[in-house]
């Protein structure tokens, strides 16, 4: 590629993680966007590239959003909780993906810390973070799979797999 050449856009691969981070009590992390102001969330991401593992998709966007090293957390912080949402891409955000993308597949992930843990917020992404109880956090979701799976927490804290 010569220097009048541009790279083509780089399109979001839609397949992402939704991590609903928590304490040992059951409050939850909650972040606002950048991009959308009153819109709070868990930490999500896409995956990097179509064969990334979810949990390296996991680990790299709580350490990118928050700041807070999984790794250097209890073994079995980070819990696979067996659950994937389909959900049409909201139009505000299609642009990012290939043209004809529609659809992302969200996978979903409880993650563990020790009540303080620090946040750091990466400033572009987002503005503010709370810690809520659960049903409150879960009531302050825009995404309503973001708040389904914060319902469940009570339930799915804790377990390898979801109860069956």
């Amino acid at each position: 590629m010569n220097a009048t050449q541009t790279a083509p856009p780089r399109h979001k691969v839609p397949e992402s993680v939704l991590v609903v981070i928590h304490t040992p009590g059951l409050e939850v992390l909650l972040i606002e966007r950048a991009d959308a102001p009153g819109y709070w969330q868990s930490v999500t991401g896409s995956k990097d590239t179509p064969d990334e593992p979810l949990a390296t998709t996991c680990v790299r966007e709580v350490a990118e959003e928050t700041g807070i090293d999984v790794p250097a957390l209890a073994a079995g912080a980070l819990r696979d909780w067996g659950l994937a949402n389909r959900y049409e891409i909201y139009p505000r955000w299609r642009h990012r993906y290939a043209e004809g993308v529609t659809h992302n597949t969200e996978h979903v992930f409880g993650l563990c810390v020790p009540a303080g843990t620090p946040v750091r917020l990466a400033p572009r992404e987002h503005t503010a973070f709370a810690w809520l109880p659960w049903r409150e956090a879960a009531d302050r979701c825009f995404s309503p799979s973001n708040a389904e799976a914060i319902l469940l927490l009570p339930r799915l804290a804790g377990q390898p797999h979801p109860p069956s």
